[in-house]
């Protein structure tokens, strides 16, 4: 019987310490969900660092160029630029010389720059993993996403928040082994964009073949 009652005891613990932690988690992203809510428009310079299951590893810097009334971004890459009006997504591959034009939902599927300060609203389960402390930024929360979707290519996501309540990096870990990192280097908010940002100027890649996929 003292058995019985210690396991329960443990199992009520346990899960009293893991609701303390989602809603910490939770409160923590709502704070950050509440700060970037406010903003009109956002400009960043990131990071990118991928490992593959194999070992491989593939790194690349960039800017984001955001407008979130109108959801139109603009991505820029060493060997990709990604441009959306809102309504359509030109894939520019800078190596191939070839422009894919795709709609803009079929984007929004994946975690990269264009949804990084969003993605993690809904479909997760939420732990808070502690804090870290990083001597150039300062404190950062530790989040730990696990999708509630089965059938989800991602098995484990962590985000660290940094002092402003602004993301500091995102972690992605896929279910082939591969980890995909963005940390964000610098961020400007309610800049103003000029428009034609949004927009996809041909005459800016010349000579590049254009495939609609719409």
């Amino acid at each position: 019987m003292t058995r019985i009652i210690m396991c329960y005891l443990l199992v009520f613990i346990s899960t009293g310490s893991l609701l303390a932690q989602n809603t910490d988690a939770k409160k923590i992203l709502d704070e950050v969900s509440k700060k970037y809510d406010a903003y009109r428009t956002i400009q960043s310079e990131f990071t990118y660092h991928a490992k593959t299951a194999n070992g491989e590893t593939y790194a690349d810097q960039g800017k984001l160029y955001l407008n979130k009334a109108a959801n139109q971004y603009k991505i820029v890459l060493e060997d990709q630029d990604l441009i959306s009006d809102g309504k359509s997504t030109w894939s520019v591959l800078k190596q191939d010389k070839e422009v894919q034009i795709s709609p803009a939902d079929a984007q929004a599927q994946s975690i990269g720059p264009n949804n990084i300060f969003t993605f993690y609203r809904d479909g997760y389960q939420l732990v808070s993993a502690g804090q870290e402390s990083v001597s150039s930024v300062g404190t950062l929360h530790t989040i730990t996403l696990t999708p509630e979707d089965q059938q989800s290519n991602y098995a484990k996501i962590r985000i660290r928040i940094n002092p402003k309540n602004h993301i500091h990096d995102v972690m992605v870990s896929d279910k082939s082994g591969a980890v995909y990192t963005y940390t964000i280097q610098a961020l400007y908010v309610n800049h103003t964009i000029p428009a034609a940002t949004f927009r996809f100027q041909e005459t800016s890649y010349p000579g590049f073949e254009i495939v609609d996929l719409r």
